[in-house]
């Protein structure tokens, strides 16, 4: 890793796990995570069956959680960022060839929330849950 300052990323985090009632948390506490891609059992409906329409998938478990936090990621450069979703992207068998964009609208997605807050999913909508100290 770099020793650039710190990045403001998405992190798995088991913090108000229980909000709902299908909350889960299978990731490493503080593990990168990303966006997803959503089967067809929950391409309509973000409780589906799966879960995947509600998750975000760490980026080295390669486990789920419903809910992610903002923290200031100390050390880690942009071409680490890529590299992590590069490197877990073929880990897993997909196509790795957008981890530069991807890792672009990530860094953006997170930019105007602070610190500490806890974020959902519901399928491409991503919304504060809270905000926590980190």
């Amino acid at each position: 890793m770099g020793r650039g300052p710190a990045l403001k990323l998405l992190t798995a985090t088991k913090t108000t796990q229980g909000y709902r009632r299908n909350d889960f948390d299978w990731c490493v506490e503080g593990e990168l995570v990303h966006i997803g891609v959503v089967c067809a059992r929950d391409e309509n409906d973000p409780d589906g069956g799966c879960g995947c329409g509600r998750a975000f998938a760490g980026l080295n478990s390669h486990r789920a959680t419903t809910t992610a936090m903002i923290r200031d990621v100390a050390g880690f450069t942009d071409e680490d960022y890529v590299e992590a979703l590069r490197s877990s992207l073929e880990q897993q068998g997909f196509d790795a060839a957008n981890a530069e964009h991807e890792a672009a609208l990530l860094r953006a997605l997170v930019r105007d929330w602070p610190v500490g807050a806890i974020v959902e999913r519901r399928l491409d909508e991503i919304v504060v849950r809270q905000v926590a100290q980190p």
